[in-house]
C-alpha cells in the first residue's frame, strides 16, 4: 500500500467523485489533488467537522469556511487559476462531491468512524499532507486558524499503531535546513503572481463575456414532483438536477421511504441547477408524506407545493415542511377538478424530450417523458384529446430514430358499464394511439395495442376526477436486442417477467 495518504485519496476517491464525468476530467482532478491536503489541514484542526459533514446527504465546501466566506472564493479561484477553461462553479461542485467519499475513506483507515480515529489517521499522515499543500494555501488556511505550523499531538485511540516519532535533534536539523528552501519557493511564489497580474491582457469585456457564458449554462431550477395514490403508494414521481450524486442519493431515499424499488423518472441534463434549496431536508419531509393517500408535492426553485385530497394531510405535511425549509415558500392547493385536469396539460413532457440528446435516445427515457403527460379519454371516447397531440408528435419523432425499441400501447378505462364493452373500448383507445404514431411515420412493427378494460385501476372509482384518471393509455417498452420487456405506466418502471 502507498504510505503517501495524499496519493491513496487519489487511487481511491477520486475516480468515485469523477465517475460519469466527461469535461475537464484532467483539470478537476488535479483540482482535487490540491484540495484534499487543505481539506485534511482543516479537519485536523477542527476534527469535529468530520461528524458534522458526514451526517449530510450532500455537504458543500461553504460550511468549512462558514465565517470567513471569502476564503472559499479565494480558494476557488486559485484553483480556477489552474485550468482557466473550468467555470468555478464546476469546480466547486466537484469539491462538494468530495467531502463525503473523502471523510469515508477515512473511517476506513482508522477502522473507526469517531472523530478521534479520524484526526489521528490525519496526524500520523501530517508529513505527506504538509509537503502535498500548495504554496499558496497556507495563508489561506492561516485565516481560518487552520495554519498547518499549529502544533498538534494525536490522540492515541486504540487498534491503530502509532509511526516512529523522529528525534527531536534531527527534526531541529532538518527545520533549519527546510527553513530557506521554503522561504524561497514562497518568495518565487509571490513574484509569479505579481508577475502574472502585471502582464495579463485579457480584455475586460472578453472575461465578462466568459463569466456571463459559464453562468448561463444552467437555465432550469431543479425539481421534485412526487404524487402517492389511494393507498399512499408513489403513482408518479420526477426528478431533474445536475448532479449525479446527490440524484443517487436521493433515488435511494426514495426508494427506501417508500418501498419504490423503481426509482423516479430522471435525467442527467447540464441545464438544470446542481441543487436545491433547503436540499438536506427533502428525506424528512419524504418521510412525512410516508404512507399519506392522494397527495402530490412539487418542489421547484424556492417554493414548494403540496396538493391532497384530504385538505387536513395537504396543512399537516405543509406546516412539517415550514419547520423543516425555512427557505421555502410553502403553499398548500386544493384538490384539482376534473374539468380542469382535462384542460390544463403538463408541458413537463415536451421539455424533456425536447432536451433528449438523439444519440442517446432510449425508450425508456421516452416512455418515462410519455408518463408525465397522462393521455385520458371522455367517458366512452377513443378520441385523442388535442392537448396529447404535440407530444405524440415528439414521441413519433424520436421512435423512428429508435427502430430496434417496441412499444406496447396499453387502454385503460373506467368501472362504469359493462366490462366486456369496456375491455373492447380500452383496445380501441390503444389502437387510436398506433394508428395516430403510424401515421407520423413510424413503423408499425414497432407498435403493439393492448386492452386492460377496468382491470388495473389507477385510482378509485368513487368520483368524476378518479374515474378520469382510469381513462388513460400506459406503456410498455420491449428492446428487441434483449428481449426485456419493461412496464412504464403510473406505477413507474418496473422488469416483467
Amino acid at each position: 500500500m502507498n504510505d503517501d495518504l495524499i496519493q491513496r485519496l487519489k487511487y481511491h476517491v477520486t475516480p468515485t467523485v469523477l465517475q460519469g464525468e466527461t469535461e475537464y476530467v484532467a483539470a478537476k482532478e488535479q483540482a482535487l489533488a490540491q484540495f484534499y491536503p487543505i481539506f485534511l489541514s482543516i479537519l485536523r484542526v477542527h476534527p469535529e467537522q468530520a461528524e458534522t459533514l458526514s451526517q449530510q446527504l450532500n455537504p458543500k465546501i461553504s460550511e468549512l469556511f462558514t465565517e470567513k466566506p471569502e476564503i472559499k472564493q479565494r480558494l476557488l479561484e486559485h484553483l480556477a487559476s489552474l485550468s482557466e477553461s473550468v467555470p468555478q462553479e464546476q469546480l466547486e461542485q466537484t469539491l462538494n462531491r468530495s467531502i463525503k467519499p473523502t471523510i469515508e475513506y477515512l473511517k476506513t483507515e482508522a477502522d473507526a468512524s469517531n472523530p478521534d480515529a479520524i484526526n489521528y489517521v490525519i496526524e500520523t499522515n501530517n508529513d505527506s499532507i504538509q509537503k502535498a499543500l500548495p504554496t499558496w494555501a497556507s495563508q489561506l488556511l492561516l485565516a481560518i486558524g487552520a495554519s498547518p505550523l499549529v502544533g498538534h499531538h494525536p490522540t492515541p485511540v486504540p487498534g491503530i499503531d502509532p509511526e516512529p516519532v523522529e528525534p527531536a535533534i534531527q527534526k531541529e536539523r532538518r527545520s533549519r535546513f527546510l527553513i530557506p528552501i521554503i522561504a524561497f519557493i514562497i518568495v518565487a511564489a509571490l513574484i509569479m503572481f505579481f508577475f502574472r497580474g502585471c502582464t495579463r491582457d485579457d480584455d475586460p469585456d472578453d472575461i465578462r463575456d466568459m463569466q456571463n457564458a459559464s453562468k448561463a449554462v444552467a437555465t432550469e431550477t431543479a425539481f421534485l414532483k412526487l404524487s402517492t395514490g389511494s393507498e399512499g403508494q408513489i403513482t408518479s414521481c420526477q426528478v431533474q438536477i445536475n448532479d449525479p450524486q446527490y440524484m443517487e442519493i436521493l433515488q435511494n431515499e426514495i426508494k427506501q421511504i417508500f418501498n419504490y424499488n423503481i426509482g423516479c423518472g430522471s435525467e442527467n441534463n447540464d441545464n438544470y441547477h446542481s441543487e436545491f434549496t433547503d436540499q438536506d431536508t427533502i428525506p424528512s419531509v419524504l418521510k412525512a408524506m410516508q404512507g399519506v393517500p392522494n397527495v402530490s408535492l412539487h418542489w421547484e426553485g424556492k417554493q414548494v407545493s403540496v396538493q391532497a385530497g384530504n385538505s387536513a394531510d395537504a396543512e399537516r405535511i405543509a406546516g412539517e415542511i415550514r419547520q423543516l425549509a425555512k427557505n421555502m415558500t410553502v403553499i398548500t392547493q386544493k384538490p384539482i377538478s376534473t374539468a380542469k385536469a382535462i384542460n390544463t396539460p403538463s408541458n413537463e413532457a415536451e421539455k424533456v424530450l425536447a432536451s433528449m440528446p438523439i444519440e442517446q435516445i432510449q425508450a425508456l427515457d421516452v416512455a418515462t417523458a410519455l408518463n408525465l403527460q397522462a393521455i385520458n379519454f371522455a367517458p366512452g371516447s377513443t378520441e385523442i384529446p388535442t392537448i396529447n397531440q404535440s407530444i405524440l408528435d415528439q414521441t413519433a419523432a424520436l421512435m423512428k430514430r429508435a427502430p430496434q425499441v417496441h412499444l406496447r400501447v396499453i387502454g385503460h378505462t373506467d368501472a362504469q358499464g359493462d366490462e366486456e364493452l369496456n375491455k373492447q373500448l380500452s383496445l380501441q383507445r390503444a389502437q387510436a394511439i398506433v394508428n395516430y404514431l403510424v401515421k407520423q411515420g413510424v413503423d408499425p412493427a414497432q407498435l403493439n395495442a393492448i386492452g386492460m378494460g377496468p382491470a388495473q385501476p389507477n385510482a378509485s372509482n368513487a368520483k368524476d376526477v378518479d374515474r378520469y384518471k382510469n381513462r388513460r393509455i400506459a406503456f410498455e417498452v420491449m428492446n428487441t436486442n434483449t428481449g426485456t420487456v419493461r412496464a412504464v405506466d403510473d406505477q413507474g418502471v418496473k422488469q416483467k417477467v
